[in-house]
């Protein structure tokens, strides 16, 4: 199991956002009630983040895709 120094920038980010949510989780069984508004902001608190993801996530995806077919 790797430890967090060995974690790249893309995957702290990720653990980052997990104890993000583990938090609100936590605390929304404990009875925290979120109107619209709340949840609007917290959707928008994370969307650039979310978008950069996904985006380093596809190229990785299409790079290994390019390997592979320049393997066969």
């Amino acid at each position: 199991m790797k430890g967090l120094s060995d974690l790249t920038e893309a995957q702290l980010r990720l653990v980052a956002e997990y104890l993000e949510f583990l938090k609100f989780r936590e605390r929304r069984k404990n009875g925290l009630q979120l109107d619209d508004t709340e949840l609007e902001a917290l959707y928008a608190e994370f969307a650039d983040e979310d978008r950069e993801l996904a985006e380093s996530g596809l190229t990785e995806y299409a790079a290994n895709l390019e390997r592979e077919d320049a393997a066969q």
